[in-house]
């Protein structure tokens, strides 16, 4: 799987910039991005502090499974 070019911790970022008000459009050209992207990570990120997306990945990296941190956050196995 390819690796995203964005920690969590910028992707978060960037949904916080859009929930302070800029247009979606804007801020995707502006970080370089295509709005699929940006509503798939506000699908998985929306809401999601810093600190949680960290502990989520860490506990996600720990169980040795690919996808640990979607899973987590889906509930899905």
């Amino acid at each position: 799987m390819k690796r995203s070019r964005f920690t969590e911790e910028q992707i978060i970022g960037i949904l916080r910039e859009q929930e302070a008000g800029m247009p979606v459009a804007d801020l995707c050209r502006k970080r370089g991005l295509s709005s699929p992207t940006f509503y798939k990570w506000k699908a998985r990120y929306g809401g999601l502090e810093v600190s949680e997306a960290r502990r989520l990945k860490a506990r996600g990296a720990s169980d040795g499974s690919p996808g640990g941190v979607h899973r987590t956050l889906t509930g899905k196995r």
